[in-house]
C-alpha cells in the first residue's frame, strides 16, 4: 500500500449533525485527511471490513485525524453488470441470471444500523479517527448507495443516502430523500458528502454550502480525467477542502467468470486488466491539489487541510454569503422523510413517548 505525500450493531444512537463539540478554530486548525483507493472484496463483506480496518490502522499510523473511503466500498460497486438487462430494458422479461446476481448483492450489503455498523464504528473509536464510509445500505429489499459518518469515540453519527442515482444504477438502488443531507460540526471542521455525480446537482451542491460545510467529501466510481474538474471547481465554488476518494480495481478483484461476468467492453478482461484506475484526489479551497489524482494503484492519499485557507477563499467569494443574493436566487430543501407507508398509530404513540421524555444533550 503506497502512500502518496501532502503536496504532491446493534445500533448506536444517531446523534444530530450540529454542535459537535463546538467545531473547530477554523484560523488556525491544520487537520490531517486521507482517501483510500483501494478495491472492495467483491461478494464478501467481512472480508472487505477486515480489509478497511487494515487500511484505517495504516493511515492512524501516518497520523491521519480524517480517513474517507470510496463510494460503495462495504458492500461493492457493481461495475460491468447489467443485472440480466441490456441496452434495452424489459421489465416484462428479467432475466433470471440478473435476478440471481441481485440476490447475492443483495447478501452483501449491509443493515444501518447493524453489526457490520457497529464494527465500523469500533474501528473508528480504536484508532481514534473521524471515518467517512461508502456501502451499500439494505433496508428490507432495496438498496441504497449511502455514506456512514463515524467519530474517534467510536460513534455512528448518521448516513447520507444518494439522492440520485446514476443510469443502471437505478435499476438496484433505491432513491434517497432530503432527510439524510447532513453535515456534521466537528472538531476537525464541518464535515459532509456527496456520491459520485450527486456532486453535479448544483442545488444539492448549495444545501451543503448552506449548512457550512468545509471539509466536503466526494466518494465516487468516476475515473474519467474531468472528474478532476468538478472537483477543482466545487472546492473553488464552496470554498471547502474536497476530498475525492475511489476505487482502483483489477478485473481480478471480482469473482470471475462466469460467476460474474464483464459487459460493455467487447469480450471479457484479463484477470490484471484495470476496470477502475482510481483518481483519488484531495483539493484546496484555491483549488490546488494537495495529493493525488493516483492512477498507479491502490493506495492512502494524505494531506494536511490549514483550515484557514477557508478564510482566505472566503474573502472574495462566500457562495451562500456575501456573493449571495437571496432577493434574486434561493434554495428551499425539503428535508423530511418521505416514507411510502407510515401509520397514525406510530405517530401518536412516538408523540407521547416524546412528552414523557427529556433531551439529552450531546
Amino acid at each position: 500500500m503506497a502512500m502518496v505525500p501532502s503536496g504532491s450493531g446493534g445500533g448506536p444512537p444517531v446523534i444530530a449533525e450540529v454542535e459537535m463539540n463546538g467545531g473547530a478554530d477554523s484560523g488556525t486548525a491544520t487537520v490531517r485527511a486521507t482517501v483510500v483507493q483501494a478495491s472492495t472484496v467483491f461478494y464478501d463483506t467481512p472480508a472487505t471490513l477486515d480489509k478497511a480496518e487494515r487500511l484505517i490502522e495504516e493511515a492512524a499510523g501516518y497520523g491521519s485525524q480524517l480517513v474517507v473511503f470510496p463510494e460503495a466500498f462495504v458492500g461493492g460497486y457493481p461495475r460491468g453488470s447489467t443485472f440480466g438487462f441490456g441496452a434495452n430494458i424489459s421489465i416484462g422479461n428479467p432475466k433470471d441470471k440478473g435476478k440471481e446476481e441481485f440476490r447475492k448483492y443483495h447478501a452483501a450489503a449491509i443493515e444501518v444500523p447493524g453489526p457490520e455498523v457497529t464494527r465500523l464504528a469500533a474501528m473508528a473509536g480504536k484508532y481514534k479517527v473521524f471515518l467517512v464510509m461508502g456501502v451499500i445500505e439494505r433496508e428490507g429489499y432495496t438498496l441504497y448507495c449511502s455514506v456512514l459518518f463515524f467519530d474517534p469515540l467510536g460513534r455512528y453519527l448518521g448516513k447520507h443516502r444518494k439522492l440520485m442515482p446514476t443510469a443502471l444504477e437505478r435499476i438496484i438502488w433505491g432513491f434517497g430523500d432530503g432527510s439524510t443531507i447532513p453535515v456534521y460540526d466537528t472538531p476537525l471542521g464541518k464535515i459532509g458528502a456527496l456520491i459520485c455525480w450527486e456532486n453535479k446537482m448544483p442545488l444539492l451542491r448549495t444545501a451543503l454550502y448552506g449548512k457550512g460545510i468545509e471539509i466536503y467529501c466526494a466518494p465516487t466510481a468516476d475515473s474519467r480525467q474531468v472528474w478532476q474538474a468538478s472537483m477543482t471547481h466545487i472546492a473553488l465554488e464552496g470554498g471547502c477542502f474536497v476530498l475525492s476518494a475511489n476505487q482502483f480495481c483489477r478485473r481480478k478483484d471480482y469473482p470471475p467468470p462466469p460467476e460474474y461476468v464483464f459487459s460493455g467492453l467487447g469480450e471479457e478482461p484479463s484477470p490484471d486488466t484495470v476496470v477502475c484506475p482510481g483518481g483519488s484526489v484531495i483539493i484546496s479551497p484555491s483549488g490546488e491539489v494537495l495529493a493525488g489524482p493516483n492512477y498507479e494503484g491502490e493506495a492512502l492519499i494524505t494531506a494536511d487541510l490549514d483550515l484557514g485557507e477557508i478564510v482566505r477563499a472566503k474573502f472574495d467569494f462566500d457562495v451562500v454569503g456575501h456573493y449571495a443574493r437571496p432577493e434574486v436566487l434561493s434554495l428551499v430543501v425539503n428535508d423530511q422523510p418521505h416514507l411510502p407507508v407510515s401509520f397514525t398509530s406510530a405517530a401518536e404513540k412516538t408523540t407521547a413517548a416524546k412528552s414523557d421524555s427529556t433531551a439529552k444533550p450531546y
